[in-house]
């Protein structure tokens, strides 16, 4: 899928009032997407810092968009596991998201997250994120 398929895809998947909170798709490549998030006053946990849960959406969407560039508009694709570190607290800036595929098979897909602030160097989480895709009924 291309980024505005891709884009339009998840803006028809997910409810439109979640979308500002589960970030943009800016880049599309093979094996990679790039998302990007700025948090808004919902996103945010007591200390000015960006919550745990709103980083876990992200690499989750991220993790669910990189799977849809590469199989298609699969809306049943579902995650089966997502295991997050945080390294650092993530501040109240832009979050960039890039998703990689680690493993795409008939069924199951591996996908490594990167979250970043400033520059790549700069993680602030790391996630792998593991999805069941639907049976796909042949002709």
């Amino acid at each position: 899928m291309s980024l505005e398929e891709l884009s339009a895809f998840l803006d028809t998947a997910f409810p439109a009032v979640a979308r500002p909170a589960l970030g943009q798709v800016v880049g599309v490549a093979l094996d990679h997407v790039r998302m990007e998030l700025d948090p808004g006053p919902q996103t945010l946990r007591p200390g000015n810092i960006v919550s745990g849960p709103t980083l876990m959406g992200l690499a989750d969407v991220a993790a669910y968009a990189v799977v849809l560039a590469h199989v298609g508009p699969v809306a049943m694709a579902v995650t089966n596991t997502l295991n997050i570190t945080f390294l650092r607290p993530c501040r109240v800036e832009r979050v960039v998201a890039d998703a990689r595929l680690l493993r795409l098979g008939r069924r199951l897909a591996t996908i490594d997250i990167r979250l970043w602030q400033g520059s790549e160097a700069h993680l602030v989480a790391q996630a792998t994120v593991g999805y069941v895709l639907p049976e796909i009924q042949q002709a």
